[in-house]
């Protein structure tokens, strides 16, 4: 599958200066739709990369203005993201972990992703931070106003007989 934001980078040498991803209007199309956006208004990632061994630590943060669905009153609403991203890109067939073992993570362990070749997608891995950024469930300025015109109301404010009746049950 090929990735909407797409930036490679060479494994060695690294570059000395951090490493700026800003999506273009194309890319910020296809990441809306690939992560059911109204729209990816801006994208900027910093990362800087440093030599691991084998293996190439990213660090720094990804920013985003999105509009989003609110999931109560299904109108779009502006959401800023600002999310730290670490990773370790790790060549083909070099994690230290076995399928179906038992690992133990540490508290500063970050993700793995492998690559192949001499190259890695570290546009790939804004995209991923970008989507697991997202509130599936977010609710909009009109979320509690949309709530009461449906007739949803919160939890012990119910009225009829039957809330009578519970209310009677959780008094005794």
């Amino acid at each position: 599958m090929a990735s909407e934001l797409t930036y490679f980078v060479k494994s060695r040498p690294l570059p000395a200066d951090p490493v700026m991803i800003t999506a273009n209007e194309d890319e910020r199309k296809a990441l809306a739709e690939r992560f059911g956006l109204a729209s990816v208004e801006r994208l900027h990632a910093e990362i800087q990369l440093e030599d691991k061994g084998k293996a190439v630590r990213a660090t720094g943060q990804v920013t985003a203005e999105i509009m989003q669905t609110c999931a109560v009153s299904l109108e779009d609403f502006r959401v800023k993201i600002s999310d730290p991203l670490d990773l370790r890109f790790i060549p083909e067939g070099s994690s230290e972990y076995e399928e179906g073992g038992e690992i133990e993570i540490e508290a500063d362990d970050c993700d793995e992703i492998e690559y192949e070749g001499d190259m890695f997608d570290l546009g790939e891995a804004v995209a991923q931070t970008l989507g697991l950024a997202i509130d599936p469930y977010a609710e909009g300025p009109n979320a509690d106003a949309a709530r009461k015109e449906a007739g949803v109301v919160e939890e012990g404010q119910q009225d009829g007989p039957l809330a009578d009746a519970l209310a009677a049950l959780k008094k005794t």
